[in-house]
């Protein structure tokens, strides 16, 4: 089954956007230690939030576009990972090896709707 792990950070916090070399050597072990076993299936950081935006549609008032940084928001997307595990333990797993490496950040852990989910109609 498959799972997304979405981690969210502190932007303000430097190594955000700045990690060190020791930290990207441990994010790229463990990224190839997913990617050897076949379970990594996707995974990206993402920039800076002060380049992206929120659009929100609301019922009556139309859609509204905001743009970054999202400075009302404590933690916001760092990145994801796109896993295929065997369970939701293993996802947890995962997710815990992954949050070892951060000094502060939270992941999100969701199992992906799979096509078979579906109501059959």
């Amino acid at each position: 089954m498959r799972y997304l792990m979405i981690h969210k950070l502190d932007e303000s916090r430097p190594e955000a956007s700045n990690p060190s070399p020791e930290f990207q050597e441990a994010m790229g072990k463990l990224m190839g230690e997913c990617f050897e076993s076949g379970v990594l299936l996707a995974a990206e950081g993402v920039v800076h939030s002060k380049e992206g935006a929120i659009v929100r549609k609301k019922e009556g008032a139309g859609v509204t576009v905001t743009d970054g940084p999202f400075t009302e928001a404590r933690e916001v997307i760092g990145g994801f990972a796109l896993v295929n595990v065997e369970s939701r333990e293993q996802a947890l797993e995962l997710a815990e090896r992954f949050a070892s490496l951060f000094d502060e950040v939270s992941v999100e852990v969701r199992r992906v709707h799979e096509f078979e989910d579906l109501p059959q109609g």
